[in-house]
C-alpha cells in the first residue's frame, strides 16, 4: 500500500546530530559474506531497510541460520558446500544488488536456483553480470537470454576470467569476484574508472587475499572466508539528503557521527567542497576495514560547479540530490558522464528533471546528464516518486525551501535505504 505525504514547512530551520542508518551496501556484503564463511559472524551497525532484509531473507532459504536483535545481527553458516537447495524462489524485492551479487555466488554452488524481484528489478538489465558470469561457465537463464527477471541458475564449476569492465559498476565487479571465490584460477577484474571497493575490503576481512593495483582486481579462487564481525558505518548515499539540506535551508547547522567516508563512494564531500559549503569533516578512525567521520554542514553560500569523469562512479546514487543542490547555487552547474542513471530503480536522469521542473527549477535533460541553473526559488506542487527512494526523499528534502505544501505520491520506498527519514527530519526541525 503506498503512501502520500503532504509535506508543509513554514520558516523551517535544521539543527542538531543524527546518526544516519547504517550504509546499504556493507550491510548486503555483511549478511553474504557471513554465510560463505564457515562459522559465527557477527554484524553490528546493520541498515534494517527492505533492500537488505530482502538479502537476509534469501540466505533464511538456503539454511543460513540468521538472527536480528535491533541493528546487531548475527549469522550461523556452515559454509557454502552445506547451503540447502531452495525449495522456493528467491525474492529480491527491490534490490538490485541482492540481485547481481547473487549471481555471482549462486553460480558457483552445486544448487538450482530461482530468483526474481518487484516491478522496479523486472526492468532492470541484468546480462551485464550474466554475460560474464557465462564467461566463466555459469549457467543462467531468464527472459532475454538472462537480460531481465526472473532468473534461473544452475549452479557448476566455474574458471576464472580476464576481465575489462565496459561500465564502471561495483554489482558487476562484485559478483565476477564472488564467483571467483569458486572458480579454478585467478580472477582479474579491470576496470577502467574505479568504482565502490566495499566487497575487497570486506574480502580482507574475512581473512581473503585480494590485490589491486592500478584499477586491476587479482583474485585466486579456492578461498575460504572466516567467520569474522563487521561493524557498518552509517551510510554517506543517506547522509547525502542532509548533508544538501544542511547546506541550502536557512539558518541550519546538522552534525553527523560515523558516516562512512571510503574514498571510493565519498565524491559528495568533493563536490560540496568545489561549491563553497561550509562543511567540516573529522575524520574518526583511517585504519578501519572502512573509514568514518564526523561531518558538520551549516547554511552555505553555493557556486555552480562541473560533475563529470571519474568522480561520476563515486556519488552516482547522490546526483538525484545534488541536483536539487544545484538549483541553489550561484551559475550553471553541468553533470555528465552519468548514463548509468537511466538503469537505476527508475531512470534518474528522467525522473529528476521532471520532478524538479514541477517546483519551478530551470533543468534541462541531456543524454549523460543533465544542466541547473540557479539559483532559483522553488515552489510548491504534486510529486511522483516513481517508487524510487533517492527520488522520494530528494523531493521531501527539496519542500523545506518551498512556501507552497509539496504533495509526493508514494513515500514508502524511503524505507528500502532510509526507514528512519522522516524522523530525523522531524527531529532536527524540532530543536
Amino acid at each position: 500500500m503506498s503512501s502520500t505525504k503532504i509535506l508543509d514547512y513554514t520558516n523551517p530551520q535544521l539543527n542538531g546530530t543524527i546518526i544516519v542508518p547504517g550504509d546499504k551496501s556493507i550491510s548486503h556484503r555483511s549478511i553474504m559474506f557471513g554465510a560463505i564463511a564457515k562459522g559465527k559472524t557477527t554484524v553490528s551497525g546493520f541498515l534494517l531497510g527492505e533492500d537488505c532484509l530482502s538479502t537476509i531473507d534469501c540466505f533464511r532459504k538456503l539454511g543460513v541460520d540468521i538472527t536480528v536483535e535491533g541493528t546487531n545481527v548475527t549469522i550461523q553458516s556452515d559454509g557454502m558446500d552445506n547451503w540447502q537447495e531452495p525449495k522456493e524462489v528467491l525474492y529480491t524485492g527491490n534490490s538490485g544488488t541482492t540481485t547481481r551479487l547473487m549471481l555471482g555466488i549462486l553460480s558457483g554452488t552445486k544448487l538450482h536456483t530461482v530468483m526474481t524481484g518487484d516491478a522496479s528489478i523486472a526492468k532492470r538489465p541484468m546480462r551485464r553480470v550474466a554475460d560474464p558470469l557465462r564467461l566463466m561457465g555459469a549457467q543462467i537463464a531468464g527472459r532475454e537470454n538472462g537480460q531481465y527477471t526472473p532468473l534461473a541458475i544452475q549452479g557448476t564449476q566455474l574458471k576464472a576470467i580476464d576481465y575489462t569492465m565496459p561500465v564502471a559498476s561495483a554489482q558487476v565487479k562484485s559478483a565476477i569476484i564472488l564467483a571467483g571465490l569458486r572458480a579454478e584460477g585467478t580472477t582479474i577484474v579491470r576496470e577502467k574508472e574505479v568504482s565502490r571497493d566495499h566487497t575487497e575490503r570486506m574480502l580482507r576481512q574475512f581473512g581473503a587475499q585480494i590485490t589491486v593495483e592500478d584499477g586491476v582486481v587479482y583474485f585466486e579462487g579456492g578461498q575460504q572466508l572466516k567467520a569474522t564481525h563487521v561493524n557498518v558505518p552509517g551510510d554517506i548515499s543517506s547522509a547525502a539528503f542532509f548533508l544538501v539540506a544542511g547546506a541550502i535551508v536557512p539558518n541550519s547547522n546538522i552534525v553527523m557521527k560515523n558516516v562512512g567516508v571510503n574514498p571510493t563512494r565519498a565524491g559528495i564531500i568533493e563536490v560540496l567542497e568545489n561549491m563553497g559549503a561550509s562543511m567540516k569533516v573529522e575524520v574518526e578512525d583511517e585504519t578501519a576495514a572502512e573509514p568514518t567521520a564526523t561531518i558538520t554542514i551549516e547554511t552555505s553560500n553555493l557556486k555552480a560547479t562541473t560533475i563529470e569523469g571519474d568522480i561520476i562512479p563515486r556519488l552516482i546514487d547522490e546526483i538525484p540530490i545534488l541536483a536539487l543542490l544545484a538549483t541553489q547555487a550561484e551559475g550553471t552547474t553541468i553533470i555528465r558522464d552519468a548514463e548509468e542513471l537511466k538503469v537505476k530503480e527508475t531512470d534518474r536522469i528522467t525522473a529528476v528533471v521532471n520532478e524538479l521542473k514541477k517546483l519551478g527549477a530551470n533543468i534541462e535533460a541531456t543524454d549523460d546528464g543533465m544542466i541547473i541553473h540557479g539559483p532559483t526559488k522553488l515552489h510548491g506542487g504534486k510529486l511522483q516518486s516513481y517508487g524510487d527512494h533517492r527520488i522520494g526523499m530528494m523531493g521531501a528534502i527539496a519542500a523545506l525551501i518551498t512556501n507552497e505544501p509539496v504533495e509526493i505520491d508514494d513515500t514508502d520506498c524511503i524505507a528500502v535505504s532510509y526507514p528512519t527519514f522522516f524522523d530525523h527530519v522531524n527531529s532536527l526541525l524540532n530543536k
